[in-house]
């Protein structure tokens, strides 16, 4: 049995787990991962946090082979806007997460499958609160259907 008929199984027993990438900026996002992990605020075990120094260092092409590779659903998290440590990085990132969107939705991929948030380093509940809105989402949207085709 190939990797994409047991996902199609699992999905139906309802076992299935999406698989999430979240790129978090280093100076706010990934610090309000670390307050959610060290307050031990209940989240999915179901994704796996990329640390970059920049939410515009998150280069598109990234986004694309994470859903290539099989990733259900990527999140970009940030700095809130006007609070970029690299003064305008955060605008960047919303441009390409706009037009990313466009482009998924042009090749029949559904554009909630990404998702733009801006979490500081002192919302830790915030974190928590967007992992488990966007796994729910991902959840109802099921599996990648690229990984479905193979």
């Amino acid at each position: 049995m190939e990797s994409s008929d047991v996902r199609a199984v699992e999905a139906e027993q309802g076992e299935w787990e999406p698989k999430i990438l979240v790129f978090c900026c280093n100076w706010c996002s990934y610090a309000g991962a670390d307050l959610a992990g060290v307050s031990r605020l209940q989240m999915p075990s179901n994704f796996l946090v990329i640390r970059t120094m920049c939410s515009a260092r998150v280069d598109p092409e990234f986004v694309l082979r994470a859903f290539a590779k099989g990733a259900d659903g990527v999140l970009v998290a940030g700095c809130h806007p006007a609070d970029c440590h690299y003064i305008g990085g955060n605008y960047r990132t919303r441009r390409r997460i706009a037009m990313l969107r466009m482009l998924l939705e042009q090749y029949g991929f559904d554009p909630d499958r990404l998702r733009l948030e801006w979490i500081s380093a002192s919302e830790g509940e915030r974190f928590q609160r967007t992992i488990q809105e966007f796994t729910e989402t991902i959840r109802e949207l099921g599996p990648n259907p690229l990984t479905e085709e193979e």
